[in-house]
């Protein structure tokens, strides 16, 4: 009889630390990130509900579907359990009506968050870039909120566009209920020197008992940022505020700016002419070339840069155009900023503040596609904007676990419960979406309890 053999199964790798410690230590982290916020909450509302809070931060991190990431009855299973999912749901939504508090108070402390990081970057002496730009936020079927108006939908733009073989989509913008959505974040001039921080998020619309004004907003913003992080910081603006009353503002409250300035709109040159921006650099030769990476093609581009003194027709103040000439057949970045740029470094320096807008965009994408910020079905606008914070502290959260202190844990996360082979995936800079996969991954197989945190002191 010829003997038998049994194959037996390799010995199971021991992980470097125990995933329940990993999990109550990320619990620990978030609570401790949370801590002023909720010392203040403390002071407003029962402590059950400020339990509530913080289970519910975790439970958006942890639950990953864009559909329902942000619906009450989904949150409530994730917060006790399936199971308990109506008591779960009672819980979230006494939370978000109780009228003790209101999303103002979720602004400001990532004001202060964002202070705080600004303070850090200008201890070492690196630049600090205030990146503004504007979004909506698309509810194309709801009509019973009486707050949504028009936005044009960037969904219905890019669906529509031009395929080879196809009919021709219509050419004028698709409008859709929804509202307009205004985001801030601090980066620093280094890309791997730090990484982006969620300052402030707004959401308006001109219909409504609550309607107001774009400029008005801005304004206000602006002003807020100029009370909290005055000359230390350059704003960024894309096209949409390269209107003549945003500069005025601008010029008239001595902030340092860079805007991208659009090809057909006028400024007066040396010579005190009148011309596009296009017609000022034509037939102008390049001070210098160099190959750069492109965040949006991620390729590597051969650009070149030239800058010229201008100013604004309707203002006077001294301005220089810095032009961008990347590759052919694409258009040249016309980056209209108050800084001086007389040599090709100062003129690279503009450049590659502008090219780190890309890193908004970034947060635009992430909130949509994974943290759902687009699927809430909530009525009350008030309620709307607290659970939508509520979103934007769980995102603020992940940036924080990107910081170079905490490269071990992240690598120990994205090794054991978010591996990936691909080039692309390993060597990425931010891997936030990666990130969120594996913390969802551990926390699902070891909770966090909160509950021992009682007699804990969070610092």
């Amino acid at each position: 009889m010829s003997p038998q053999y049994v194959m037996a199964a390799p010995p199971e790798q021991s992980l470097p630390y125990e995933a329940a410690d990993i999990a109550q230590g990320l619990g620990i982290q978030l609570a401790s990130f949370l801590f002023p916020l909720l010392v203040v909450l403390d002071e407003l509302l029962d402590k059950r509900l400020v339990r509530t809070f913080l289970g519910s931060i975790q439970s958006i991190l942890t639950f990953r579907d864009r559909v329902h990431g942000l619906l009450l009855t989904e949150l409530g299973a994730a917060l006790l359990s399936p199971e308990r999912e109506g008591a779960g749901t009672k819980r979230l939504a006494s939370l978000i009506h109780s009228r003790k508090w209101s999303s103002q108070i979720i602004d400001a402390f990532l004001w202060s968050w964002a202070t705080s990081l600004l303070e850090r970057m200008v201890a070492i002496r690196q630049d600090v870039y205030a990146i503004w730009d504007e979004s909506v936020w698309e509810k194309p079927e709801s009509i019973k909120r009486e707050d949504l108006g028009p936005v044009r939908s960037s969904k219905a733009h890019r669906l529509t566009h031009a395929k080879p073989g196809y009919y021709r989509p219509p050419r004028r913008p698709i409008f859709v209920p929804g509202l307009n959505w205004l985001g801030i974040i601090l980066v620093g001039a280094q890309p791997k020197g730090g990484v982006p921080c969620l300052a402030a998020m707004r959401w308006w619309s001109n219909r409504g008992p609550q309607a107001e004004r774009k400029r008005k907003l801005e304004a206000g913003l602006l002003l807020r940022c100029i009370e909290t992080f005055g000359p230390r910081v350059l704003h960024i603006f894309d096209r949409g505020f390269a209107t003549e009353p945003w500069l005025h503002l601008c010029v008239a409250l001595k902030q340092r700016f860079v805007v991208r300035w659009p090809h057909g709109q006028y400024l007066i040159d040396e010579q005190g002419r009148t011309r596009k921006a296009w017609e000022i650099a034509r037939g102008k030769r390049a001070w210098g070339k160099r190959r750069i990476w492109n965040a949006h093609l991620h390729r590597h581009l051969e650009t070149a840069v030239l800058a010229f003194p201008v100013r604004h027709p309707d203002f006077a103040g001294p301005l220089w155009l810095v032009v961008s000439r990347q590759g052919k057949g694409r258009r040249p970045w016309y980056l209209l900023t108050t800084e001086e740029v007389r040599t090709e470094q100062q003129a690279w320096k503009i450049v590659f503040a502008y090219a780190r807008r890309w890193d908004i965009e970034g947060t635009w994408r992430f909130s949509k596609s994974e943290l759902g910020f687009e699927c809430p079905r909530v009525r009350n606008p008030d309620c709307c904007r607290k659970l939508l914070m509520m979103a934007a502290l769980a995102y603020a959260f992940l940036l924080t676990l990107m910081s170079e202190e905490r490269r071990p844990l992240r690598t120990w996360l994205l090794q054991h419960y978010c591996h990936r082979r691909g080039h692309k995936a390993r060597t990425a800079h931010l891997p936030l979406y990666r990130l969120r996969l594996a913390l969802s991954r551990l926390w699902q197989r070891s909770p966090p309890r909160f509950e021992l945190l009682r007699m804990r002191r969070l610092s």
